[in-house]
């Protein structure tokens, strides 16, 4: 994989003449000594270097999905309210109702993160919403998933610091609130943080824009921030495995400028309704190259380009830097033939780079000129994913570590005595603890009637504005469990979105993901990808949820290992009236509390036996799918009914924790008993899947029962909230606002590092 991709570049065309290009050098840029003859193939000659340029990034995994893709078909596709397939454009669109659409997506930016964290996490922000609003949807939500090493590490700190700052930076000046996430802390993402960005935008059925483009002289825009030398590479840069020389490719992370964003947004959106139009794509990864393709490709045309009409920001760049750069804030716009003078007053309105660089052709070639010297050519079909990239179908074996996991003897942990002691390391776990230090550097409500902040929902809600509609949104994974077991792992990752937009009183509508794994080269990393994939497929069509798109990132390896496969699950669910949203907060005290779903013995993978017993490998906690299907569907039809006050479901920290958090907003307390069937850590502290906590008012305790009794749905009276103690057994543990204290504060406590470079 290439190393400092722009400073080899550059140094081989300063002797560009005198040079031959050869099968090294393709390998330099990337390219396997097979693609190379297959690109000669494709050309019925050598190509140049900017052309082998154009292929090692068209051609990389973070572009063309090359080791991937055999498998992301297997997915569900349609279905649904799906108003596009998979693939079909951008983002994915969902319909949900009274004309109106939902499109989201979530990708990752972890290598430029991992490299200069404000920057790739800024410009991460900043290029979901461009998938969003180069779809003509205005983006109203954004989300993120992270992943650090030990949060007690300096370098864990600076990177934490950076990208939180960039992450709330960009969406801060951008208008567009983050609403919510999640953040995890394991040691095997020390090198490789892990920084997944979600964009959920609304628009009118009918008005999207999609990228293709089409009609012989139609001529081509692009429009946005001029381009420079930032980026160059960075297609590439993140198809690597990055090591203590990744620095080196520093210039492969872009520089994101908010503001200009945000006029970019504006002036694409007025620009629409004016039906001058054809097609528009965003530029990011692999910049003009990877938009002219995409777009020439999907209509089945091509395109004349002079790159001499680029806006530049930096003097004398060439072709290939041209082509590459990853400058961010640029659109491509394909225009109707004489409409050009109205994309010109739009742009110039705000005060914004807009130039004609070129027209679509018929042939379906790509010619790239520099004051009219033909720079490349290339078919756009050669280009892509789907067209002449490879695919390839990589090698997979049960990882060797699944023998250790098998050897786990659950009788080998001491059933403790002190409960409460535990109890209070569990609520400062940094995986568990209040992420208030975060989210209080983000803007979670410009822009927008999110109604999470004050109301605190399973999923955050968010109002689609002019109608009563709302929409409950998530990002979900624990890794751990998927490398417990990568089948049953991503099912629960779906099944834990599912849950949490049920619980806020929302319909599941479908998934985008984040696929983050190691390096595909190594058969056990592989077979991660591959039952991961599997395990999904599974989940989303029990759930009619299908996958409309999102992200694969590989390559997030080191020298001392693969990061725990992280399979991101980001989901939309529709609620038809906001009203009837449902919060995980307790109301009064003497509601009774109920645990709905099945009671296991079972501390497996949980926050409590791995942080605390330092146990590595252990199976995935207890999981039916069916039983997950039919406690959902209980959930949902419990609130439909207003048989509940609050519904909370159980994941990190286990039952203990679960009723905290519903008692924090109100400094409500509760009493409750251990249960008789399983050992008290596993009652209060596992991690057993499928599981509901709600409150219940003593008037519906009746109607509710009858109800629970009617359906599969094992459950069972724990005890009743109170003014703000919590009794366990009988025994007293102090007041929920202590609790609360340390929750709130764990995280924060450790992030003392101050970062000078912000």
């Amino acid at each position: 994989m290439p190393v400092a991709f722009r400073s080899f570049a550059a140094s081989y065309t300063l002797n560009l003449q005198h040079m031959e290009i050869t099968v090294e050098t393709a390998e330099k840029l990337g390219l396997r000594p097979e693609e190379f003859e297959m690109i000669k193939t494709i050309l019925g000659r050598t190509p140049n270097f900017t052309e082998l340029s154009a292929y090692s990034v068209m051609w990389s995994e973070h572009c063309s999905y090359k080791n991937s893709i055999r498998w992301l078909k297997t997915l569900p596709r349609e279905g649904g309210k799906l108003l596009v397939k998979a693939g079909e454009e951008n983002a994915g669109l969902a319909d949900i109702g009274d004309g109106w659409g939902v499109v989201f997506k979530i990708e990752s930016h972890n290598h430029p993160s991992a490299i200069e964290p404000f920057q790739g996490a800024a410009t991460g922000v900043g290029g979901i919403h461009r998938d969003i609003f180069t779809m003509g949807a205005r983006p109203i939500a954004a989300l993120n998933s992270l992943r650090f090493g030990n949060i007690e590490e300096e370098k864990t700190q600076h990177l934490v610091n950076g990208v939180v700052h960039g992450i709330g930076h960009y969406g801060n000046c951008f208008g567009v609130p983050t609403v919510g996430g999640e953040i995890y802390f394991e040691e095997c993402y020390h090198t490789n943080p892990l920084v997944n960005a979600m964009s959920v935008g609304v628009v009118k059925v009918g008005q999207t824009v999609s990228a293709t483009a089409e009609g012989e002289g139609n001529p081509v825009f692009i429009v946005g921030s001029a381009t420079g030398k930032d980026g160059m590479g960075g297609a590439a840069f993140a198809s690597a495995d990055i090591t203590e020389s990744s620095v080196e490719d520093l210039p492969a992370v872009q520089v994101g400028d908010p503001f200009q964003e945000k006029k970019l947004l504006e002036a694409c959106l007025e620009l629409i309704p004016t039906g001058a139009l054809v097609g528009m794509q965003d530029m990011g990864a692999a910049g003009i190259i990877c938009s002219t393709a995409e777009t020439s490709a999907k209509g089945g045309v091509g395109m004349r380009i002079n790159l001499n009409h680029v806006p530049t920001r930096q003097p004398g760049m060439k072709a290939w830097e041209l082509l590459l750069s990853e400058s961010q804030e640029r659109m491509l716009l394909i225009v109707k033939k004489g409409r050009e003078a109205d994309v010109l007053k739009i742009f110039d309105k705000w005060d914004l780079p807009c130039s004609q660089i070129g027209e679509v052709t018929t042939d379906g070639m790509l010619r790239f000129y520099m004051h009219d010297t033909l720079e490349a050519e290339m078919p756009a079909e050669s280009l892509v994913l789907g067209g002449g990239a490879p695919v390839y179908e990589r090698e997979y074996r049960e990882p060797a570590y699944f023998s250790k996991i098998k050897a786990f003897d659950q009788a080998s942990i001491p059933v403790p005595s002190d409960l409460k002691a535990i109890a209070e390391k569990i609520i400062t776990i940094p995986n568990i603890a209040s992420k208030r230090w975060i989210y209080t550097q983000y803007d979670s409500m410009v822009g927008t009637g999110n109604t999470s902040t004050n109301a605190p929902s399973a999923a955050p809600v968010v109002k689609v504005k002019g109608t009563k509609k709302g929409l409950a949104v998530t990002t979900d994974c624990n890794s751990r469990y998927v490398f417990a077991d990568p089948f049953k792992g991503c099912m629960m990752a779906v099944s834990e979105a599912a849950r949490n937009i049920v619980c806020s009183g929302g319909v599941p509508l479908g998934v985008t993901n984040c696929l983050n794994f190691g390096n595909p080269y190594d058969p056990e990393v592989y077979y991660q990808f591959v039952y991961a994939i599997k395990g999904m497929g599974e989940a989303c069509k029990k759930f009619d949820t299908p996958v409309t798109g999102g992200n694969v990132s590989f390559y997030n390896q080191s020298p001392d290992g693969a990061v725990y496969p992280t399979p991101t699950i980001g989901m939309v669910g529709l609620l038809d009236d906001i009203n009837g949203k449902m919060t995980l907060d307790f109301k009064q005290a003497g509601d009774l509390l109920y645990l709905l779903g099945e009671v296991n013995d079972d501390i497996n993978s949980s926050e409590y036996l791995h942080k605390l017993h330092k146990v590595e490998y252990s199976p995935a906690p207890h999981f039916d799918l069916e039983k997950e299907f039919n406690l959902q569907q209980a959930i949902s039809e419990l609130i439909k009914r207003g048989l509940i006050e609050s519904a909370h479901d159980i994941s990190e920290g286990g039952l203990f924790v679960t009723l905290c958090e519903s008692g924090f907003n109100r400094n409500l307390g509760f009493k409750a008993d251990t249960g008789k069937v399983v050992r008290p850590d596993a009652f209060w502290f596992g991690e057993s899947q499928s599981r509901v906590v709600v409150s219940v008012s003593g008037e519906q305790q009746p109607v509710f029962e009858k109800f629970l009794q009617s359906t599969t749905v094992p459950f069972e009276k724990i005890g009743m909230v109170t003014e703000g103690e919590l009794l366990i057994d009988g025994d007293y543990w102090g007041d929920i606002t202590v609790w609360k204290e340390q929750y709130d504060t764990a995280i924060e406590k450790h992030m003392q590092y101050e970062d000078q470079t912000i």
